[in-house]
């Protein structure tokens, strides 16, 4: 059994002026088998908690701790996190023009796994995963999300992660900007990715509509920079009854330092 573990984390976003503190003492930890759902308003640090577990450079971890299995992952570069088993699927997926969906794929699967994947198994996965999504094999040969539709994109994000299985998955508001049946899809490879085994999973989103694909196990309030108050899936039902209110105290939600 794997332990992601965050402890007392605050992070400072890097402005022109001078670093913004976003996340003031978050406390977190997920095992694996377990999927956690963050929840709240815009602006309350949600993303910029993904993007620190990343190891984002316009992100500067302060004071606090991140392990994986008793691992330091703030000491770890980019690479190292996602080799040791981390994983983000980003609410705004980059391009890569002139990198081929293929190559980009087998290059990552490479990195994570240490070898190389045998070409005749290697292709045979890969076609059955984009099947999967329902991903025409065309995309293979096009550049790494350049042209995409937001629905192409998120797609590819659950390919990545059906591929390289890694041991926690961070998904930062997966569910934005997808029409009813690529909602389903997607959360479909999500579910499908939890079932190979002991892996955790973070869910970053705004809404209940996901929840009803994906199944949380714990569900836990964003405010402010930290977790304030945490529940089983009847917490996310209440904050789609009466928002976020009672964790504000301002009907419109909150902000901080104008970050997400």
């Amino acid at each position: 059994m794997s332990t992601l573990e965050i402890k007392d984390l605050h992070v400072s976003v890097i402005t022109d002026d001078a670093p913004i503190e976003i996340l003031r003492g978050v406390d977190l930890t997920v095992t694996s088998g377990q999927t956690h759902a963050i929840m709240g308003p815009n602006g309350s640090g949600k993303s910029t908690l993904a993007y620190s577990l990343a190891g984002h450079p316009k992100y500067q971890v302060t004071s606090g701790s991140v392990t994986l299995d008793g691992q330091d992952v703030l000491a770890m570069t980019v690479d190292e996190r996602a080799r040791a088993g981390l994983f983000l699927a980003m609410q705004y997926p980059v391009e890569v023009p002139g990198v081929s969906m293929s190559n980009f794929l087998r290059s990552a699967a490479t990195a994570v796994r240490g070898q190389a994947p045998a070409i005749r198994t290697w292709v045979k996965e890969v076609r059955g995963a984009m099947a999967d999504l329902g991903i025409e094999s065309e995309f293979a040969e096009r550049s790494v999300n350049e042209g995409f539709s937001g629905g192409e994109k998120k797609r590819h994000e659950i390919l990545q992660l059906s591929l390289l299985r890694p041991k926690f998955a961070v998904l930062d508001e997966t569910d934005s900007g997808l029409d009813v049946d690529a909602l389903r899809v997607v959360s479909e490879g999500v579910n499908r990715y939890r079932e190979t085994g002991d892996v955790g999973v973070v869910l970053i989103t705004h809404y209940t509509r996901i929840l009803r694909y994906i199944k949380p196990d714990v569900v836990h309030v964003f405010a402010g920079g930290r977790v304030v108050e945490s529940g089983g899936p009847e917490l996310a039902e209440e904050l789609e009854t009466n928002g976020y209110v009672r964790f504000t105290g301002q009907p419109g939600g909150v902000t901080v330092g104008g970050q997400r």
